[in-house]
C-alpha cells in the first residue's frame, strides 16, 4: 500500500483517529500534513512523522480558508483525510442554534469546501483519494444526538453524490463510519453517562462496550488501516460507499 510520493492531508490529526492515521500514512510513505485546533498536538504528531503541522479551526470559514491557502503552497493533495469532528449530545428541545450550526460546519461543510478547493488538481492529474470520517450515526439514528446524527448522514450523503461526480476521473471518495474507538471522545460520553446515572465512568464505558455485538471499543490503529487501505492504488474500485467499522453493531 505505498504512498511514496504521495501528499496527504488529514484534518482533526492532532489526537485520536486522525493522529493515528497520519502517523499510518507517513509509514506508508505519503508526507502528510497535519491539521488541527491545537498547535502544540498537531505540532507534536507532526515532529514524529516528519510531516508538517497547519493550524486550522475548521469552525471558522476564515481558518479553513487559510488552510486551503497553504495547501495549495505545498503542491498538489494526493489524499485528503476529512477526519475533524466534534459530537455533542443533547435532547432535541435544548439543541441550540448555535449548536446545531457548529456540528454542521465542522462535521459536514468543512469537508465540502475542502473537496470543492482541493479536487480539481486530483483530477486534473488522473488520481486522488479521499476518506471522509463519517460515524455509524451517519447510516442510523440515536438518542440524544439530532445535530450529530444529522451532520454524519450529510456526510454520507455528499460523499455518495460527489462519487458519481468523480467515477471517470481516477479519483475516488469514501466514507469510514466507526462506532465507539478508543478516543477522547469515548472518555467524555463515558463521564456524561456516570454524571447523569451515578455509574462509575468504568461501567459506563462497558456500556460502551457492550453497543457492539464483540464487546469491545476499536483502537484508532483499527480505523487507520481501513483509511490506508482506501488510499492505496488497488482501492481504485472502492468507491461511493460508506464503510462502517463498529465490531458489527451497526448491519447493513
Amino acid at each position: 500500500m505505498s504512498l511514496a510520493s504521495k501528499l496527504a492531508l488529514v484534518t482533526g490529526g492532532g489526537r485520536g483517529i486522525g493522529a493515528a492515521i497520519a502517523r499510518r500514512l507517513a509509514a506508508e510513505g505519503a508526507r502528510v500534513v497535519v491539521t488541527g485546533r491545537s498547535v502544540d498536538e498537531i505540532e507534536a504528531v507532526a515532529r514524529e512523522i516528519g510531516g508538517v503541522a497547519v493550524r486550522a479551526d475548521l469552525g471558522d470559514r476564515g481558518s479553513t480558508d487559510g488552510l486551503i491557502v497553504a495547501m495549495r503552497g505545498l503542491g498538489r493533495v494526493d489524499v485528503l483525510v476529512n477526519n475533524a469532528g466534534i459530537a455533542e449530545s443533547a435532547p432535541l428541545a435544548k439543541v441550540t442554534d448555535e449548536a446545531w450550526d457548529r456540528m454542521m460546519e465542522i462535521n459536514a461543510t468543512a469537508a465540502f469546501r475542502l473537496c470543492r478547493a482541493l479536487l480539481p488538481p486530483m483530477v486534473e492529474a488522473g488520481w486522488g483519494r479521499v476518506i471522509n470520517l463519517a460515524s455509524n450515526a451517519g447510516i442510523t439514528g440515536y438518542g440524544y444526538s439530532a445535530a450529530y446524527c444529522a451532520s454524519k448522514h450529510a456526510l454520507v450523503g455528499f460523499t455518495r453524490a460527489m462519487a458519481i461526480d468523480l467515477a471517470r476521473t481516477g479519483v475516488t471518495i469514501n466514507a469510514v463510519c466507526p462506532g465507539w474507538v478508543d478516543t477522547r471522545m469515548v472518555a467524555e460520553a463515558s463521564e456524561r453517562i456516570a454524571a447523569k446515572t451515578g455509574r462509575s465512568t468504568d461501567d459506563a464505558r462497558g456500556a460502551l462496550a457492550k453497543m457492539s455485538p464483540q464487546g469491545r471499543i476499536l483502537a484508532p490503529e483499527e480505523v487507520a488501516h481501513l483509511v490506508a487501505m482506501l488510499a492505496s492504488d488497488l482501492a481504485g474500485g472502492i468507491h461511493g460507499q460508506a464503510i462502517v467499522i463498529d465490531g458489527g453493531q451497526v448491519m447493513k
